[in-house]
């Protein structure tokens, strides 16, 4: 299995609302974490889900979270976090932040 991103990435969610059978949360799009295990690789299931053959397959990733970064209102402990099950083609690198003096 070939996988773009390894354990400890960081990866951010694409923010695309494309229509259709869509297995990745509409609340989790935009945000960034971190990749904590990588599963595998299965058939697309957006593809699936419309009788297409699921392919190419894609790479399965177990994302964390910061629950204060994924909820604004989150008044839980800064420690806690929620992973979510993301198909490779929705992650890409977080941008760098820029240090251009003005």
């Amino acid at each position: 299995m070939n996988s773009k991103f390894q354990i400890g990435d960081h990866v951010r969610i694409r923010a695309d609302y494309p229509k259709g059978h869509i297995r990745t949360p509409f609340y989790i799009r935009g945000k960034t974490g971190r990749v904590a295990d990588i599963i595998g690789a299965f058939g697309n299931p957006e593809s699936l889900s419309v009788f297409g053959d699921g392919l190419p397959k894609q790479v399965l990733y177990r994302i964390r979270f910061n629950q204060r970064e994924t909820w604004g209102d989150y008044s839980g402990p800064a420690s806690d976090s929620i992973d979510i099950e993301i198909y490779e083609h929705w992650l890409e690198a977080p941008e760098k932040e820029s240090s251009h003096a003005a």
